[in-house]
């Protein structure tokens, strides 16, 4: 809590809410056959050489000498390219072939021919069934939806999630990887991409591999008596428009 008057300060305050999430994870193989998840792929991508990107998200003493964490407006910015690297590296890990070559061939005409194009942004639906996106606020989810080219089914968990618990930070992919659960989506084979962001600027996924089915209402998660609630309408964002 930033008891302070700074601007940029006492945003965080109003941003975040307080989450937790536990995970009892194994290595022996003898716990395969009571597991829900193998754990296929981790990522993280650090971009905080950056000046732009190190102080974006940045704790500090304000004027009186107050202790908060100030949020940059470059956020949003450095967010997105801090994405762009983490994409690239984990493209190869997860997606099909037929994605990589696109991916490839897109690479090869901007940076080794020169070719004034759009950047291909590979079809992430065709490697994962489900997505658990930080829900770090309305706009983020807005603009990984646009980015990602996902359609509303898949962010749902991440929507509700925001909705009924708030920005719980990196916790958040826990809770929305318990809505799939509670509503009986997830069935074996099923692959599962959680993905958050932190200061620094950080990014970083966990891919997993379901090993059974999960029947809607079998597990007990912060979500359990009241699932059948969800999903809510929530009414669009209003348009900025310059007057």
């Amino acid at each position: 809590m930033y008891w302070g008057n700074n601007p940029s300060m006492l945003l965080v305050n109003c941003l975040f809410r307080m989450g937790g999430s536990a995970a009892l994870l194994s290595s022996h193989p003898s716990d395969r056959g009571r597991a829900k998840y193998q754990l296929l792929h981790t990522l993280r991508t650090h971009v905080g050489a950056d000046d732009n990107s190190y102080s974006c998200v940045f704790q500090e003493e304000d004027e009186e000498n107050k202790v908060g964490v100030s949020l940059s407006k470059e956020l949003m910015n450095v967010a997105r390219d801090a994405l762009k690297v983490h994409i690239t590296s984990l493209g190869p890990l997860v997606l099909p072939l037929s994605e990589k070559i696109k991916f490839l061939s897109n690479l090869i005409e901007r940076k080794v021919l020169k070719t004034k194009i759009e950047s291909y942004m590979p079809n992430f639906k065709l490697a994962f069934e489900h997505f658990c996106i930080h829900t770090g606020g309305r706009a983020v989810l807005d603009r990984m939806q646009k980015s990602l080219e996902l359609e509303d089914w898949h962010m749902e968990p991440s929507r509700m999630t925001l909705y009924r618990f708030g920005n719980t930070s990196s916790s958040s992919v826990w809770y929305e990887l318990a809505y799939c659960e509670a509503k009986g989506r997830v069935k074996k084979g099923d692959r599962v991409w959680q993905m958050a962001f932190g200061s620094g600027f950080k990014c970083n996924t966990a891919v997993w591999l379901a090993l059974n089915n999960i029947e809607a209402g079998s597990c007990r998660s912060a979500w359990r008596d009241e699932i059948a609630n969800f999903p809510v309408k929530i009414d669009p964002l209003p348009v900025k428009t310059n007057k």
